[in-house]
């Protein structure tokens, strides 16, 4: 173990004295030395079952374990716990949330079953109003703040409106007996607060914690931590400062700080070579971030090599970008013989993709697309997913509450908070609840009669599903429900006939796969939980990776291109306030409060994110000119060019324009072909 690793990382590993910070600069191994640090503690006595890792995404979860797993030989049951904040939230609400009133089996929110019940407690149609709602209370929850001190600490009517909206919303999913999102964390916090059995339980249970993507954290999280190491302070927190780049959801870099003032005896422990990028590409990231205040100094470096020099492409407009960057990674890939999955195409907001993927299609470029929206997200899809999770599964309380509502067929929120509430007293489902005779108590006969006949055509659907061709039953089941008069009743006729065809997509693929599998629908809908991940493998296929910065996070590539360094971009004219999505500044006026500094310091880690993806090229177009809907506007090269020191000034003859780009283009085309052939003689 010891040769392979560096000074810095062997102090990280091996010092367990007390609480400790690891600073990880990007490409540093952190995640080698939280694994070896697993293996030290069990090494040095610790039960691996009282030590868990923690950090934010389902892939780093999953990742670690596996690089443990190859490390560490365990049966299943004695493995450390290695798992996202919010998978942790299940576990403790699971075992312990009966003692804030939770049933076992409560339901898990996702953000457009949310958004629906934001919807009705705003008594809106508006879905951004909705969003920016859910956005704001998110962040209230994050910060720890419940309804009643949102209402009280409201700075105008609109935020109070959110307020009064949250107070109904909390209601609302306490009669439902769920919890969204957010609650995973917050809750739990609530049960060590409140319950000192508790906490003392999962403190013996998690002896040791360790801690990635720590600067990402937000209060919430920072306190449940806290309560769960108590005053034995057993963890370490890794990190990076310069990587912070999560503020518009709530998370602090105060929260590097207070580890400080709350640990007096923190070890801090920087690591700081580099293990991923030339030496171009980390000159330029270190100079870029040297102009943000410092919470830890550090200066990243690399036994790499100087490398190839960092490129600057100033491009006439959005389409001439598009084209110049596709003849640019062409040409690349036919001089060094690479792979398409070695090139990255990033970005600062979703909408910028188009223009490349239309040029990346007509060039026949495999591509696959990350960070956007994915197929089975579209709200139409979830729709009728929600059938078929019902029709599996009727123990599926978000699902009954979805379908039940879309399209509506008379039943309201009261209606719905009343039979929840039953639900949760008699601890069964939902759907189970409504043909009990209790119901009849609890709710009147004309709001219980729309309840049982959608039960009763559950039940029908049910079973013909599992015996009738998949085929029939999902046709059928569209035309009962009259689906394709909703859409177009709630949308205008274009955005309807897409959300159709959509639809008649998926029912399309469903149909094939029963066929192809001899499957029932039954049998079908039992699996379509995971048919989300069927929608991409990401890392399988030899294709150019499109994403925004934000969702680039944690990877690397070997050539990169960052495109639109343009002022307004990015940085973003809303700054770190503004969510990586089109939503964009329905989350900046959510976070307005952010001051402009703060925002340029995480537009300014943003780009530090972006630049340190790279591991060999790195190329950065801008645009002197950029279409939003019909109009043009001239564009100014980002400020962040010129604190990396490149020159961002357009040569003469040198700025790309459409038509130069297209004739290179078509150029190197004719050369490939010309390549492939004589290779083929």
């Amino acid at each position: 173990m010891s040769a392979q690793l560096n000074p810095a990382q062997r102090e990280a590993i091996r010092y367990l004295d007390g609480p400790c910070l690891v600073i990880a600069g990007a490409g540093s191994g952190k995640t080698r030395v939280i694994t070896q640090k697993i293996a030290h503690l069990i090494s040095a006595g610790f039960s691996p079952q009282a030590i868990g890792a923690i950090t934010f995404t389902n892939k780093a979860a999953q990742e670690m374990a596996e690089r443990l797993g190859k490390m560490v030989k365990l049966p299943e049951g004695q493995r450390p716990l290695v798992s996202t904040f919010h998978s942790l939230g299940v576990q403790m609400l699971r075992r312990d949330g009966q003692s804030l009133g939770l049933k076992r089996n409560f339901s898990i929110l996702d953000g457009d079953d949310s958004a629906n019940i934001l919807q009705q407690a705003l008594g809106t149609t508006d879905r951004k109003v909705a969003r920016a709602a859910q956005h704001r209370i998110s962040l209230w929850k994050n910060a720890l703040v419940d309804p009643d001190r949102a209402a009280a600490d409201a700075k105008d009517g609109i935020e109070h409106g959110i307020a009064r909206a949250y107070r109904d919303y909390a209601a609302t999913l306490a009669a439902y007996q769920s919890v969204d999102f957010d609650d995973l964390i917050r809750l739990p916090v609530q049960l060590l607060r409140e319950h000192a059995e508790v906490a003392q339980a999962w403190r013996e249970k998690l002896r040791y914690l360790l801690v990635d993507e720590y600067q990402d954290t937000n209060a919430c999280q920072y306190e449940l931590l806290k309560l769960l190491v108590g005053p034995r302070a057993a963890f370490t927190a890794v990190g990076d400062d310069d990587q912070s780049i999560y503020g518009w959801r709530g998370a602090t870099l105060e929260n590097l700080n207070r580890l400080s003032t709350d640990y007096p005896g923190l070890k801090v422990v920087k690591l700081e070579q580099n293990y991923r990028s030339s030496v171009s590409i980390l000159t330029a990231a270190n100079r870029l971030i040297a102009h943000n205040p410092k919470l830890h100094e550090k200066r990243l470096w690399s036994e790499h090599g100087i490398g190839d020099p960092v490129q600057v492409v100033p491009c006439e407009h959005d389409e001439a970008e598009a084209e110049s960057v596709v003849m640019r990674l062409q040409a690349h890939r036919f001089e060094r013989r690479t792979k398409f999955s070695d090139y990255a195409i990033l970005y600062r907001g979703n909408h910028q993709a188009r223009t490349f993927e239309q040029v990346l299609r007509k060039e026949k470029i495999p591509y696959v697309l990350s960070g956007g929206q994915s197929f089975f997200e579209r709200a139409e899809i979830r729709d009728l997913m929600a059938y078929l999770r019902l029709v599996a599964n009727d123990d599926d309380d978000p699902a009954f509450i979805r379908a039940i509502t879309t399209p509506k067929r008379g039943v309201g929120t009261t209606t719905l908070q009343a039979l929840g509430t039953y639900a949760g007293e008699r601890h069964v489902s939902m759907f189970a609840a409504l043909f009990e005779s209790g119901a009849e108590q609890r709710i009147g006969p004309r709001q219980l009669e729309p309840l049982r006949e959608f039960g009763n055509f559950v039940n029908r659907i049910g079973w013909r599903a599992a015996k009738e061709p998949a085929a029939q039953v999902l046709d059928d089941l569209l035309k009962a429900i009259d689906y394709r008069s909703h859409l177009f009743a709630t949308a205008d006729d274009k955005v309807a006939a897409a959300r159709w065809q959509n639809v008649s997509d998926f029912v399309d693929w469903l149909k094939k796969r029963a066929e192809e599998d001899g499957s029932t629908l039954v049998q079908l809908a039992q699996t379509v939980s995971l048919l989300s991940q069927l929608d991409r493998k990401d890392g399988e296929v030899d294709a150019v990776r499109l994403t925004t910065i934000h969702a680039s996070k944690g990877l690397e590539f070997p050539h990169v291109f960052v495109v639109g360094c343009e002022e307004g971009l990015l940085p973003h004219h809303g700054g770190a306030a503004a969510a990586p999505s089109d939503d964009a500044d329905d989350a900046a006026g959510a976070a307005s409060a952010q001051t402009d500094a703060a925002r340029i310091e995480e537009e300014r880690r943003l780009m530090y994110v972006a630049v340190t993806r790279a591991q060999r090229s790195l190329t950065l177009t801008w645009c002197r000119e950029r279409k939003r809907g019909r109009e043009k506007y001239a564009q100014m090269p980002s400020r962040f060019l010129a604190e990396m020191e490149l020159d961002a000034r357009p040569k003469p003859g040198a700025t790309v324009s459409a038509d130069a780009a297209k004739a290179r283009l078509a150029g190197l085309r004719e050369l490939l072909t010309a390549g492939a052939g004589s290779r083929a003689r």
